[in-house]
């Protein structure tokens, strides 16, 4: 495999999010951030925290789809969905975390 540029634009680092990788901004001012891809798929009714998803995957026949998204390691170690920024998108000081 090929060497990783040291900062990448969003388009680079989503691509390695999606193979698998962990990602962050150097620019980011907590330490240990980073992003991974929840890849989804079929989720047991029993496997839910969430009363409801939980009440719709045993309704749904004791399953539900869930579809792949975004979580960020915080600073403060909670995993937490991640939504873009339009700086975040634009931004070329992505790197790989090892």
């Amino acid at each position: 495999m090929s060497e990783l540029p040291s900062k990448l634009d969003f388009s680079d680092a989503l691509r390695q999010l999606k193979a698998g990788q962990r990602i962050a901004r150097a620019g980011w001012n907590g330490k240990g951030m980073w992003l991974t891809l929840s890849p989804g798929g079929e989720v047991a009714a029993s496997d839910f925290w969430a009363a409801n998803n939980k009440a719709f995957a045993i309704r749904n026949g004791g399953s539900a789809v869930v579809l792949p998204y975004i979580t960020m390691k915080t600073a403060d170690n909670f995993i937490v969905p991640w939504l873009a920024s339009q700086t975040d998108v634009l931004a070329e000081d992505w790197i790989v975390i090892d």
